[in-house]
């Protein structure tokens, strides 16, 4: 296994292998390329010129934009500088992205030249933000980011946070409506990797020559976990601006990608290409996949056409990723593990809490607790929901689930509103609040309702204002400029009124059991 002990923090890695493997290819995307040099040296011209501008520890610096080298760049260069990355889901409606870089209290925010529209209409209600950097495009002279950077050394830029200290802050959605920034230490990246190397554990591991394929987006936890496991082991990570399966399965071939990070239904998608044959994934040895489980039918298909072994996650933002893996030899097609969602690293513990908060003995079915090293600092600026959620070192999920007497998780339902869309966290609140907003809806309910593809979508259970009425495909294109396009919904019912108990809350399970009645478990 392909470790090294002494990197503890985002900083670290990138200068190690810099100065033990310089010409080694470390990023590729699309056409380009960096060494371990090159992107150690761009990413200290990027701190220095974090602190030219003024900006001291923990200062937090926005990035706006699809996966690319530049990505990358300032997330070392942000751990070089001790300030924090806020990478923000260009996915995500101006409202939603105005809200994040207000919150965050953003000073210097990065974008891309093709949302550089988006970042305008924003600016203009937000202050604070002092600097707005746009990436430059291929082929530029360096108009933008390129001619700021080249204004800077590359002489070595020496951090003095440690492992605790704040690197990134990545934004979840709430049960309010309104997302949290959940705020990671350098530890989080780090010590899952620590423990796997110090029990010798092969669940997920690295070797020398692997090629890594970064599936899943750098703004949501698991993308840039992975890219970060990836980095620490020194091995080429190969960088998609955004997933195509056509191209994912093209990447796979041509730069022999041995190992990859993906959703299932990512899975579901490359082995539904045309091209997609055992001949095309002869390279890859792993998946590793997370964000839903995966289906006993799409298990076989993936054992059968990519021959190679599967590793399931499971985890939380809020848990630092990854806290239970379900290894490669628990996946055998018809074994009641493959219903499980895993069992908790060495150093990770699980607890199942009742109603009272009481822990219960295996098989009793509460809300499951994690206790991980990697576990997040804190919500930020949310004191009252990291209370609610961080309770004594705790991480309560808000999923419902068991132990089994081997210590086994499985996860049953969830406690919060929660609806997963292909690995993307949809709050029912959230679209409910941006559907009250037209003019024709006095109230709506949001749920999630099994899909195939994506494992779940958005179903709107929506009440019109008397004498007033609105088609699915208005309130579609109206939802367009408030929310991002994973959580509109894909199924509307009008109906005459929203069930609720008697102290107001609406009861979304009545609504959900005629869609999960006959599903085994009630998440999919």
């Amino acid at each position: 296994m392909t470790y090294y002990p002494q990197l503890q923090t985002v900083g670290d890695v990138i200068k190690h292998h810099a100065e033990q493997r310089s010409e080694h290819l470390a990023l590729i995307c699309d056409s380009r390329t960096l060494t371990y040099g090159e992107l150690h040296r761009r990413s200290n011209r990027t701190a220095h010129g974090i602190k030219s501008s003024g900006l001291g520890p923990g200062a937090r610096i926005a990035y706006l934009g699809k996966e690319s080298e530049d990505y990358y760049d300032l997330l070392f260069g942000c751990a070089k500088s001790d300030t924090v990355l806020v990478p923000i889901n260009w996915r995500l409606a101006a409202e939603e992205v105005s809200h994040i870089l207000q919150d965050s209290e953003t000073r210097l925010l990065f974008v891309s030249e093709e949302l550089r529209s988006l970042a305008e209409q924003v600016r203009a209600g937000l202050p604070d933000l002092a600097q707005v950097l746009v990436m430059d495009r291929d082929g530029d002279a360096g108009a933008g980011f390129r001619a700021w950077q080249a204004g800077f050394n590359d002489e070595n830029h020496h951090p003095v946070g440690d492992s605790d200290a704040a690197v990134a802050q990545l934004y979840t959605s709430g049960t309010t409506g309104l997302p949290k920034g959940v705020v990671l230490a350098h530890r989080s990246f780090f010590k899952i990797r620590e423990a796997l190397a110090e029990h010798q554990l092969d669940w997920i591991d690295w070797r020398d020559g692997d090629r890594s394929l970064i599936g899943i987006p750098g703004f949501h936890v698991g993308g840039l976990w992975w890219a970060m496991q990836g980095f620490s082991a020194g091995v080429t990570n190969v960088a998609m601006s955004i997933f195509v399966a056509y191209d994912a399965v093209r990447l796979i071939e041509s730069k022999g990608i041995t190992t990859a990070c993906v959703v299932p239904a990512m899975i579901q998608m490359m082995l539904n290409d045309k091209r997609a044959t055992g001949e095309t994934f002869a390279s890859l040895r792993k998946v590793v996949y997370g964000g839903s489980p995966i289906s006993e039918t799409l298990l076989e298909d993936g054992l059968r056409v990519m021959g190679c072994d599967f590793a399931q996650i499971y985890g939380l933002t809020e848990t630092g990723n990854t806290s239970v893996c379900l290894p490669p030899k628990a996946h055998v097609p018809g074994s009641p593990r493959m219903k499980a969602a895993g069992r908790p690293y060495p150093g990770v513990e699980l607890k199942i809490l009742n109603e009272q908060g009481r822990a219960l003995e295996a098989h009793g079915i509460g809300e499951v607790c994690i206790h991980t090293p990697a576990r997040m600092l804190e919500y930020w600026n949310n004191p009252v929901a990291t209370a609610d959620t961080l309770i004594d070192g705790w991480i309560h999920t808000g999923d419902a689930g068991y132990l089994d007497d081997e210590g086994y998780l499985f996860i049953c339902d969830r406690i919060k509103d929660v609806v997963i869309v292909a690995g993307e966290n949809v709050y029912p609140a959230e679209v409910e609040n941006a559907l009250t907003k037209h003019p024709a809806v006095v109230e709506a309910a949001v749920i999630g309702i099994p899909d195939e593809r994506w494992g779940e979508a958005v179903s709107a259970f929506v009440v019109c204002r008397d004498g007033q009425m609105v088609s699915p495909r208005e309130l579609l294109m109206f939802l367009k400029s408030i929310i991002a396009d994973f959580k509109i919904p894909t199924k509307y019912e009008f109906i005459d009124r929203v069930p609720r108990n008697p102290s107001g809350k609406i009861l979304r399970r009545k609504l959900r059991d005629q869609y999960w009645r006959h599903m085994e478990r009630k998440v999919n």
